[in-house]
């Protein structure tokens, strides 16, 4: 939040101003649902200066609200960086994944072909995107993004749950994928680190991160350690930390404005 400071007669009344933040509801014909989404514009918009966007996802058990509770700096940094933060709600275990499974949980649908144009077409945006989040939405971010390279330019993950295949047992996954005894082909399809095969160099800019703490911390270091082996380049760090909300709320400002930069090139 920034405050303007106006002269009036005897003296001075300062306004704080803040970047606009909204709650909306968007329709998803795939799943059949309204969901909700916060949605962060810069306080000041430029007249004919279109916004590049970051998408934000929550972790599991969270929601739309999750990123605001952990990082209520977002909207001074939408303002700082000039972009548009669209934060929808992944529902608490979706995994951001079209389920093989569920149809009723078919959430790269409504990012990709529902969430994205409904944004394009409701805001006055750029059509440059990235995307990052945290736990099951760093997983998500890089799901998305290493699936739908047309759509995304950078995507970044935050202590991400990379590759889920050592925790069959964890967050409901079985009830996406089915029993991994059963039907393991699931879950070498919908995990991160084997849909990164199909990158290559310059197809995007992509940025990580994982506390020496965390429980995650193996499974990012693999797909580093894959990334590099494909030379496709990164940036991927390991600092102090767990997996909690101090941590990807402090995370998140570093992943800004590596977009930023990518916005500005």
């Amino acid at each position: 939040m920034k405050k303007v400071c106006l002269s009036i007669v005897f003296g001075f009344v300062c306004l704080a101003l803040s970047a606009k933040t909204d709650t909306i509801s968007v329709f998803s014909k795939s799943m059949q649902k309204f969901i909700r989404v916060v949605v962060i514009q810069p306080d000041k918009i430029v007249k004919d200066k279109k916004l590049p966007v970051v998408y934000l996802l929550h972790g599991h058990g969270g929601n739309h609200k999750a990123w605001l509770q952990s990082a209520p700096q977002l909207e001074a940094k939408a303002n700082q960086l000039n972009m548009l933060l669209v934060m929808p709600d992944g529902s608490r275990n979706s995994w951001y994944m079209n389920s093989p499974i569920n149809p009723a949980v078919q959430y790269e649908s409504f990012m990709v072909h529902e969430l994205v144009p409904y944004i394009d077409s409701a805001y006055s945006t750029n059509l440059k995107r990235a995307i990052t989040g945290l736990s099951m939405g760093g997983h998500g971010a890089f799901y998305l993004a290493f699936k739908n390279k047309f759509v995304f330019g950078a995507a970044g993950s935050i202590c991400g749950g990379v590759d889920i295949r050592p925790f069959p047992k964890n967050w409901e996954l079985s009830q996406l994928l089915g029993d991994i005894t059963e039907q393991p082909a699931n879950w070498e399809a919908n995990t991160v680190i084997n849909i990164a095969d199909n990158l290559k160099p310059g197809d995007l800019q992509i940025i990580f991160d994982c506390g020496y703490g965390d429980f995650f911390l193996a499974v990012n270091r693999a797909l580093h350690q894959k990334l590099l082996q494909k030379k496709i380049p990164h940036d991927y760090t390991e600092r102090p930390g767990a997996h909690t909300a101090a941590y990807w709320g402090s995370s998140i400002d570093g992943h800004l404005l590596y977009f930023s930069k990518f916005f500005n090139e």
